[in-house]
C-alpha cells in the first residue's frame, strides 16, 4: 500500500524564525516552496522535511528524524560541530563511542538535538 510512496519528515518546533535559522544556516538545508506563519519546508535528499509551529515542540525524547550519511559521517559531524552543534552521548550496550560518534557492528552514528529539544540522528547508511 505505502511502499511506493515517499515518506516525508516532519518536527515540531516552537519559534520557527530560530528554527529557520538553524535549520537553513546550522545544518544548510535549502527552503522549498512558499514561506509560511506557521511551517517551513526544507529539501532534503530526494525528499522533504517539513518544520512546523506547535505546542508540543521538543517533547519526544526519541529521534525525530535520521539522516543516512554514508561513509562521510565523520567529517559531517566534524562540520557540525564547527557550525555550533553539540552531540549527543548515549550509553548503549554493545556501542562505544570514537569522540561524538557512536559503533556498534560497523553501524556508525551521532545524535544532535535542535533548538527546541528535537532529536536528529546520522547514520553511516
Amino acid at each position: 500500500m505505502l511502499g511506493d510512496n515517499q515518506a516525508v519528515a516532519t518536527v515540531a518546533v516552537r519559534d520557527l524564525n530560530a528554527a529557520k535559522k538553524f535549520y537553513a544556516d546550522v545544518l544548510g538545508l535549502q527552503q522549498v516552496g512558499a514561506e509560511g506563519q506557521e511551517a517551513a519546508v526544507y529539501k532534503a535528499g530526494a525528499g522533504t522535511l517539513i518544520v512546523y509551529r506547535s505546542q508540543f515542540a521538543g517533547t519526544n525524547q526519541a529521534t525525530s528524524v535520521t539522516w543516512n550519511v554514508g561513509k562521510g559521517i565523520d567529517g559531517l559531524v566534524r562540520d557540525l560541530k564547527a557550525r555550533g552543534v553539540s552531540f549527543e552521548h548515549y550509553d548503549m550496550p554493545g556501542m562505544k563511542i570514537e569522540g561524538d560518534i557512536h559503533e556498534a557492528g560497523g553501524t556508525r552514528a551521532a545524535w544532535f538535538k535542535d533548538p527546541d529539544g528535537n532529536i536528529h540522528g546520522l547514520v553511516n547508511g
